[in-house]
């Protein structure tokens, strides 16, 4: 059986993800089958270009079809809930472009529906499923390090684009190259930090432009995280454990988001 993709939204990251998953040999029984966007004639256009059979002017309709099984969600960051939660109640299942939504209350609201539809929702961190992040685990758990006490990671660019500079796209530095840093503590501590302490910098209008976040954990472990959007920093991160040290350069993640 196969398993039938749409596409929510013809923006950029949208053919990005389009282009992805056409290339990856082993995706199986699936096929991205329809687009939907805002405006009908952005829908065909995106559906011409990726040979796509369906394309819908509008999500309702997209979400009310029965050709579709699951959707990716492409949209901009302020949209993320209303049309994951458009397509949970639909019946489909849903991928989510980072970040999920714009707060956690919004975050657990999508849980429990998804829960109640049993639907299944995922956030697009795509980084953790790459060769890197799964060989670096894969080194952790050997005990080649020894006991992980340590996390330093810099992720940061210059850009002033609308999506990462104007409150009313979402835009957030947190939310951007930040998500990137959280997500790595997550992914090598496994659990949540007892404390979190922040310090950052706002632009005019009052969207976060750069932040250092500071993690402790159980233990004594910590983590050191600089996020920022208007300085290219060293862009790695590093893992310090009590016999050696692991260090991933975040330059592919980098080129992705700008």
């Amino acid at each position: 059986m196969t398993i039938r993709w749409g596409i929510v939204s013809a923006r950029k990251i949208c053919s990005d993800f389009v282009n992805a998953f056409n290339s990856y040999e082993h995706k199986g029984d699936q096929a991205i089958v329809a687009v939907a966007a805002r405006n009908r004639a952005k829908a065909k256009e995106f559906a011409e270009t990726h040979n796509i059979s369906l394309y819908f002017g509008s999500y309702q309709e997209m979400a009310s079809s029965s050709d579709i099984d699951v959707v990716y969600i492409g949209a901009l960051n302020p949209f993320h809930f209303d049309l994951a939660k458009l397509y949970l109640t639909n019946g489909k299942h849903v991928l989510c472009e980072m970040p999920l939504c714009m707060n956690r209350f919004q975050v657990a609201s999508l849980i429990d529906i998804a829960r109640k539809e049993r639907r299944f929702l995922m956030e697009g961190v795509w980084s953790r499923f790459t060769p890197a992040y799964l060989e670096m685990e894969k080194e952790i758990k050997s005990g080649k390090i020894g006991e992980v006490l340590f996390l330093e990671a810099n992720f940061g660019f210059y850009t002033e684009t609308d999506r990462i500079s104007k409150k009313e796209y979402g835009a957030s530095a947190i939310l951007d190259a930040g998500a990137y840093l959280l997500q790595l503590a997550l992914f090598i501590f496994k659990e949540m930090p007892k404390s979190v302490n922040v310090s950052g910098t706002l632009n005019e209008q009052g969207v976060d432009v750069s932040e250092t976040i500071v993690l402790e954990y159980k233990g004594g472990k910590r983590a050191v995280l600089n996020s920022h959007t208007r300085l290219e920093l060293c862009n790695q991160a590093t893992v310090y454990g009590t016999k050696g040290r692991i260090t991933v350069n975040f330059i592919i993640i980098l080129l992705y988001s700008i």
